[in-house]
């Protein structure tokens, strides 16, 4: 379809506007992180300075919060491209009775507001159960936001698996079972490299998405083990740490950006 001039430049224009609604106050935010001045207020400008950079990675607080995000979303990650595979080639590869079920019960706890979430974990969390010979209760810290950040990273991770595998023709596993080949050597050389870049892009948004997550952190972290998205919320109410939490968001954009485009690559495409 042809558009005239007039609408060519009217969706230019509203492009240009998006784009810098989205993306201008992330790149405020990176000037301020560079402020010789503690104040937030643009423009408000004074020069250069990375002293706020080198005082975060100094700085004890921010330090320890980026490296418990970076642990739970890692484990949760790995938690949730196992989970999630099993349950993708489950459901492309078979048919049950309550498929439709299942499926809508994988997707759910990404659909669910987090709070309702973070609540109804705390709740099962530090809940104490009784099974008569024993009793006990999961308690609250790493272990408990791992099982957090997982419930809702499976849905990430399996999304692009399963859409991958049902773009992939079930033409090949019939071939390679009509060679002589069995199940394991099926997936290892057909399976397995059909869905390697979807799996290595739901990874990262898996991780990505814990990484920034903090309702549900918030209600499942328990005291004593914070995140860097609580640090940053929890610090930037205090004027003197306000230059450290511009630092610290501006360092997750420095890595996330190229971590998103990275999925965004991995899921557009294909292996084969």
């Amino acid at each position: 379809m042809k558009l005239s001039f007039p609408a060519r430049a009217a969706l230019f224009g509203f492009t240009v506007l998006t784009l810098a609604f989205l993306y201008l106050p992330l790149l405020v935010v990176a000037r301020l992180s560079f402020n010789p001045a503690k104040s937030v207020s643009w423009p408000g400008w004074t020069g250069y300075t990375t002293e706020w950079w080198k005082l975060a990675w100094e700085a004890e607080g921010p330090r320890e919060a980026l490296l418990n995000s970076c642990k739970v979303a890692f484990v949760a990650m790995l938690i949730a491209m196992v989970l999630g595979t099993l349950a993708a080639m489950a459901m492309a590869r078979f048919q049950f009775f309550g498929k439709h079920a299942v499926s809508f019960l994988l997707v759910l706890p990404i659909a669910l507001p987090g709070i309702v979430t973070g609540i109804a974990l705390q709740n099962t969390f530090t809940r104490e159960f009784d099974l008569g010979f024993m009793s006990f209760k999961v308690g609250l810290g790493f272990h408990s936001l791992v099982i957090a950040h997982a419930t809702f990273c499976v849905v990430v991770a399996y999304n692009n698996v399963v859409a991958r595998l049902r773009r992939s023709s079930p033409n090949l596993l019939e071939a390679s079972a009509d060679l002589g080949a069995h199940g394991t050597q099926t997936f290892r050389y057909i399976t397995f490299p059909l869905m390697r870049s979807a799996l290595v892009a739901g990874g990262i948004l898996a991780f990505a998405l814990s990484f920034d997550e903090i309702v549900v952190t918030t209600f499942t972290a328990g005291s004593g083990f914070e995140t860097l998205p609580v640090w940053i919320y929890a610090n930037f109410s205090r004027p003197n740490n306000v230059p450290l939490v511009n630092v610290m968001a501006t360092f997750v954009m420095i890595v996330s950006i190229p971590l998103a485009w990275l999925a965004q690559r991995l899921s557009e495409g294909g292996d084969g």
